[in-house]
């Protein structure tokens, strides 16, 4: 039995990829490097990934399109003891509320657990951020819902959209810049439950830690994962959970590692040549629709 893709989590600044083993299920993890070659082969079919950090009890085949990584009974579980879901009420945790920012007029404003520090703000890719307060989970919440009607912005920003941008970004100073006029606009509201504790502007950036400066435009995305498809390139940068690949034929591919969840891989070369080819299902960027077949 090989070692199955659990996706993507950022640690201390870098994106690691997990791996679990079926039987038994032994753990381990594998930090990724700019720089460095990365190419798989997609194996059998894919399977849930589980709940709650165990196995899928029914064992589920699941399709290769889906980001969730889960059949339909495992995303019910793990969403019923979700915070996002707003299934949780009584979490003692502290919490911090957050605005985001991931390129030109897209900032959005969020919450999470202050022990997590900045992981949140990796894994959605957000370029640059700074804290707005902190205190308990349902003040939090409050807040969030308060900035986000005062403020015109968004819980979410598609995917597609931060990807669309990163090849383009403003410099530092005017990312900050963006990020500190919503955050006066912010603390001058009134309605700020009274146990959230306002926090002073700091704006952190992540442009180094994914690898932005000098990135080319992406030239696809792949679309879905399939069994004996294969995906290789080097990796010149990662944000959230997407990586940048300079691929052998002198594109720049994006791989959603979402996608990759669920798949027994088996490593192969990156780079040039026959074991550098991409046969997975890919979008042209350019285009509206996907290649047809593999290529």
């Amino acid at each position: 039995m090989g070692w199955t893709c659990r996706g993507l989590r950022w640690s201390e600044g870098a994106p690691v990829l997990g791996w679990r083993r079926d039987a038994g299920g032994a753990r381990r993890e594998s930090v990724l490097e700019y720089g460095r070659d990365l190419g798989f082969r997609a194996v059998g079919a894919r399977m849930c990934v589980g709940a709650r950090g165990n196995g899928c009890p029914l064992g589920a085949v699941i399709g290769g399109r889906g980001t969730g990584g889960q059949c339909g009974e495992c995303a019910r579980l793990d969403r019923a003891h979700s915070v996002a879901a707003d299934t949780i009420a009584d979490d003692p945790r502290t919490y911090r509320v957050y605005l985001a920012w991931f390129g030109p007029g897209m900032v959005k404003v969020g919450i999470t657990a202050e022990e997590r520090g900045p992981a949140r703000l990796l894994e959605q890719g957000a370029v640059a951020f700074s804290w707005l307060g902190r205190g308990p989970l349902m003040a939090a919440r409050r807040t969030e819902e308060l900035l986000r009607r005062a403020l015109g912005v968004p819980d979410r920003i598609p995917y597609a959209r931060k990807r669309a941008v990163r090849a383009a970004l403003p410099v530092p100073a005017e990312r900050v810049a963006e990020i500190e006029r919503l955050y006066v606009r912010a603390v001058a509201l009134e309605g700020w439950p009274g146990s959230l504790e306002r926090l002073e502007f700091a704006a952190a950036d992540h442009a180094g830690a994914f690898g932005l400066d000098g990135l080319e435009p992406a030239t696809g995305v792949v679309v879905e994962l399939v069994d004996g498809g294969c995906v290789a390139g080097r990796l010149v940068a990662a944000a959230g959970p997407d990586l940048h690949l300079a691929t052998a034929d002198g594109g720049m591919l994006v791989l959603d590692t979402r996608l990759m969840s669920g798949w027994e891989l088996t490593a192969m070369a990156g780079g040039g040549g026959g074991e550098g080819a991409v046969t997975v299902p890919v979008r042209d960027v350019h285009s509206d629709g996907v290649q047809d077949g593999l290529f």
